[in-house]
């Protein structure tokens, strides 16, 4: 069974977009803030869009094996394109909320502080905050889909 898995090229090349898509967050991120950040490998957001990288790397994958006919590529196409509109838009919107959310829980906390009505306990824990970065700008996006279908077609063309 184990083995069955590990000829899935379909699922190899799309778990291989995700992590490389991943991986290639942190030099990008380098690059812009002159700042190594290894959590990038693990969050979400950020440039490129793994979701995007793992879904068109998958599509691209199914077209290759089973062609642009084939009922089994117009799902996995209609499934790439609702978690890239979901990663560039729902999600997206939620970052801006937490943002807005987070700015208020700031001010209302300055406020009870200056007030000095709420009382300070010792090891009051801060509320965590809410993350920001969710969801993906289109040119994320973008160059998530692009990355995923780059991989499909070097790993059909080039290693199989």
């Amino acid at each position: 069974m184990i083995i069955s898995l590990l000829q899935n090229t379909p699922l190899l090349v799309a778990l291989f977009a995700v992590l490389f898509a991943q991986f290639v967050k942190i030099p990008i991120h380098f690059l812009m803030t002159r700042k190594i950040d290894w959590g990038l490998f693990t969050s979400t957001g950020g440039m490129p869009s793994s979701h995007s990288a793992s879904v068109t790397g998958l599509t691209t994958s199914i077209a290759y094996e089973t062609g642009l006919d084939s009922p089994i590529f117009a799902v996995a196409a209609m499934f790439s394109f609702i978690v890239m509109y979901d990663a560039s838009g729902v999600r997206f919107q939620a970052g801006q909320h937490a943002a807005v959310l987070n700015q208020l829980r700031k001010d209302f906390e300055t406020l009870l502080h200056d007030l000095k009505k709420w009382p300070q306990m010792d090891g009051q824990e801060k509320m965590e905050e809410l993350k920001t970065l969710l969801g993906h700008k289109r040119s994320e996006v973008f160059f998530g889909a692009l990355t995923g279908i780059f991989i499909a077609i070097i790993t059909y063309q080039f290693i199989l």
